[in-house]
């Protein structure tokens, strides 16, 4: 029987194909969520698999999957951006990222990361720290409006931040109903249907969980895990997410564009500690599309670990 808490994650197979799963291998899954990649990594192979997740609701739900696979899965509560210093694996054969917030986390509206549904406004993986209501309350109205405009790529940023900063002087806007009402009543329906309040709820989330810092740090660390030969294999849901990835993926590969060959050098030269299994993103195919709408905007992009020294992340 199937466990009801497993879900089928965003391009599996690919994914399961690009971390070239084998015996004896070791592997860590940055963003265990529902537990999807884990299972089916482990399934694919007798191999070893640490699973990071910073929500401690998701650690909690992986208690199955430790009771199944025993020794095999080690779980634990802490940022994928500090894989390096909390894994207790080292010389890894395959790291997977998927990023964005979890299925488990949408869907329950009292972790306040859906507009579908009315609950707080909170959107914190950890349950700890600076919350969306705190920055929709107490942000000035231009730092609110720069990140619905960054982080959201929201066109109507500035109004947005307006209508909010004058709703929230009559009350403080607690509730995800509350900000989406405010958020639909100044953003025009797009043709393709998408919720006006999408882009501004995602800015939010982003803002609050640092999502971007955290995918920086992440990418550097997963350098610093893996051996030689070893695959990072990263999916990604909009286009900053996978800017950044693309951005730092080619640089380390050495394809960055160094502008014309007159100009001076940015300094000295490394050798790439990565080299490109895809020169461009593998997108999901349309069977997946048709069947999970979420997958429309997946793009994964995959590397391969060099015998180059890690830059380090300054780099």
């Amino acid at each position: 029987m199937t466990n009801p808490l497993i879900h089928v994650p965003v391009m599996l197979a690919e994914v399961l194909a690009a971390l070239a799963i084998k015996n004896g291998g070791v592997y860590l899954d940055g963003t265990f969520g529902a537990g999807g990649y884990s299972t089916a990594i482990l399934d694919a192979a007798d191999c070893k698999l640490v699973a990071f997740d910073r929500d401690p609701e998701a650690i909690a739900r992986g208690a199955p999957l430790k009771a199944k696979y025993g020794p095999r899965l080690t779980l634990v509560e802490g940022r994928f951006g500090e894989m390096d210093k909390l894994s207790p694996e080292r010389d890894l054969d395959g790291i997977a990222l998927d990023l964005g917030v979890s299925s488990p986390q949408i869907d329950d509206a009292a972790r306040g990361f859906s507009f579908r549904a009315d609950g707080p406004l909170d959107m914190r993986m950890e349950k700890a720290g600076l919350s969306a209501a705190d920055i929709v309350n107490d942000w000035p109205e231009r730092d609110l409006a720069d990140a619905i405009h960054e982080l959201g790529e929201e066109r109507h940023a500035r109004r947005v931040a307006k209508n909010i900063v004058k709703a929230r002087a009559e009350k403080r806007i607690e509730r995800t109903s509350e900000l989406a009402e405010i958020v639909r009543a100044c953003v025009p329906r797009s043709k393709d249907g998408i919720d006006p309040a999408t882009r501004t709820f995602q800015a939010l989330r982003m803002a609050a969980n640092d999502e971007l810092g955290e995918l920086a740090r992440g990418l550097a660390a997963a350098e610093r895990l893996l051996k030689p030969g070893g695959r990072l294999a990263v999916v990604s849901f909009h286009s900053l997410e996978d800017r950044a990835v693309k951005r730092f993926l080619k640089r380390r590969a050495g394809n960055e564009d160094r502008g014309s060959r007159h100009l001076p050098s940015r300094g000295v030269e490394r050798a790439p500690s990565f080299k490109l299994v895809e020169r461009k993103g593998v997108k999901p195919g349309e069977a997946e599309t048709a069947r999970n709408p979420r997958a429309r905007s997946a793009m994964l992009r995959v590397a391969e670990r060099t015998q180059a020294p890690a830059w380090g992340e300054a780099a």
